[in-house]
């Protein structure tokens, strides 16, 4: 056994598990989370509208993706999962700047790293990919999913920036000034 294999199952179980803990707070409420109903409500007030659906979409990206990297299965597939969802989660802290006690970027960033760093590796001998011969652990598949993500986390940035645009443009106030002076004297 190599040194490498017992770190890639460290960084699996550490970045995986963490994920898959944060899921189940998104998706059933565990570990004290939310929920789906309240973290639907939380993303739909934030701009991730539907926000159930996109609720859904975040807590498999962690829920799904996290235990599938900490069990080496298919970890091309799931690292970019991941990555993308954190992509999505660390655009949201970026205003708040870098560093997670001033709600920073720093918590998603790296989980989204180690996930990526993942998918890019391999998840080493100690997986299940390795045990079934690396079936779903291809280089193509590495390539097709870490290239998939990168559009489809900027298009649901996209989207919810455009959200939040038009509900900051509907709630502007209306100008009902009816004066109709040119400011032209004749």
């Amino acid at each position: 056994m190599r040194a490498s294999d017992l770190g890639l199952l460290a960084l699996r179980i550490g970045v995986g598990g963490t994920l898959a803990a944060h899921g189940a707070q998104k998706l059933f409420g565990w570990f004290g989370g939310d929920g789906l109903e309240a973290t639907a409500a939380g993303f739909d007030a934030i701009g991730f509208k539907p926000g159930k659906a996109n609720a859904i979409a975040a807590g498999l990206g962690e829920g799904a993706a996290g235990p599938l990297l900490a069990l080496g299965l298919g970890t091309p597939g799931a690292g970019a999962a991941a990555a993308g969802t954190m992509i999505v989660a660390s655009s949201m802290h970026a205003p708040n700047g870098f560093f997670v006690n001033k709600g920073g970027l720093e918590f998603p960033a790296v989980l989204g790293a180690g996930a990526a760093g993942l998918a890019l590796t391999g998840p080493g001998a100690l997986s299940l990919d390795h045990l079934l011969g690396h079936r779903l652990n291809r280089n193509w598949m590495r390539t097709v999913a870490l290239a998939l993500v990168i559009p489809a986390a900027t298009a649901v940035i996209n989207r919810r920036r455009r959200a939040v645009a038009l509900a900051a443009a509907a709630a502007a106030p209306v100008n009902t000034d009816t004066d109709t002076d040119t400011g032209t004297d004749l």
